[in-house]
């Protein structure tokens, strides 16, 4: 099957052939992932580029010298459950949702591009709390320079939408041809993209004029893809914390001490199909070796069950682990 490259291609193709830098070659590099057509007579041509991205990563690792470092605006540690991070068009109410779900000071104005670096807040929910980054806006033609590495380390992705606007399927529209391209979320039947970002889509200003009739108009655009209509003053927010929570795929765990109450306070954060030997490694590195036995309550058939290695846990399962 012939390759059919497009001028992209062959445009990203000549950068990398130019590029003096691993910073430059690697950008070259994805740009050539992204507009490459795929199929299968680009198959190995993927395989190639992929395979000269991941020796690109290797090798500015290998340089990096301990105890010198560059300060990354763009990066934002993790913590909480997961990271959810928010992208959207310039005054879509992303500044504003974060402001109203965290205790983050977020700059929240009438005009456009108030948020130039990444702001993270910590949203409560429940027992445990999910971290959201506000982001600098983008358009479908200008993206901030290190933001899409933000957006690709996030564990999730927010897609914010000013529903109230009359651009409001412009928006919807470019966001996700914008994500799709640069391989964060997959849209695509096939699968195309390895390990695409899970997201979410809201329609903000909920509560005005005409508001509703936009909304009909975005899901019509696109049936597969949910979108909820949000207002700051506590229209769905609740829900939305919980499928916030839900889109990270992660499960809490609770341990227990033998003869003690469980320790209901503080649970472990788990990816969803953790196994009880999953958990007792996130207590500690050799307790997998040492342990001698588990007993869960809550998924498992009667309380206090005795049960395998490789037991799958479920949400707000309490473990208590036997180590020698």
């Amino acid at each position: 099957m012939p390759a059919n490259l497009s001028p992209q291609y062959y445009e990203a193709e000549e950068a990398y052939r130019r590029a003096k830098t691993p910073e430059d070659k690697m950008a070259a590099l994805q740009e050539m992932l992204s507009a490459i057509p795929k199929h299968k007579g680009t198959e190995k041509l993927q395989a190639d580029i992929k395979k000269k991205i991941s020796q690109l990563k290797e090798e500015s690792s290998k340089k990096k010298k301990p105890g010198k470092s560059t300060y990354n605006p763009f990066s934002v540690e993790k913590q909480g459950a997961g990271q959810v991070v928010l992208a959207g068009y310039p005054n879509s109410g992303k500044s504003s949702l974060v402001a109203s779900l965290t205790r983050a000071k977020a700059r929240v104005t009438d005009f456009p591009y108030a948020t130039s670096v990444p702001l993270a807040g910590m949203m409560p929910y429940k027992d445990t709390a999910v971290q959201l980054v506000d982001t600098p806006p983008v358009t479908r033609e200008m993206v901030p320079p290190g933001l899409m590495g933000t957006i690709k380390e996030a564990d999730a992705v927010l897609l914010v939408i000013d529903a109230a606007s009359d651009d409001c399927l412009e928006q919807l529209e470019g966001l996700l041809e914008l994500l799709q391209e640069k391989d964060v979320i997959d849209l695509s039947e096939e699968g195309e993209i390895v390990a695409p970002k899970p997201f979410l889509t809201v329609g903000m200003k909920a509560d005005q004029p005409d508001t509703e009739i936009n909304l009909e108009l975005l899901k019509e655009y696109n049936p597969s893809i949910d979108i909820r209509g949000i207002s700051v003053e506590g229209n769905g927010l609740e829900e939305l914390r919980e499928n916030l929570f839900k889109i990270l795929e992660v499960i809490r765990v609770y341990g227990k001490a033998q003869g003690r109450p469980a320790d209901t306070d503080r649970p472990f954060i788990l990816r969803k199909g953790s196994t009880v030997t999953d958990f007792a490694a996130s207590i500690h590195k050799d307790f997998p070796r040492r342990m001698k036995s588990a007993l869960v309550w809550g998924s498992a058939r009667f309380e206090g069950q005795a049960v395998a290695r490789d037991y799958v846990l479920q949400d707000q399962d309490i473990v208590e682990l036997h180590v020698d």
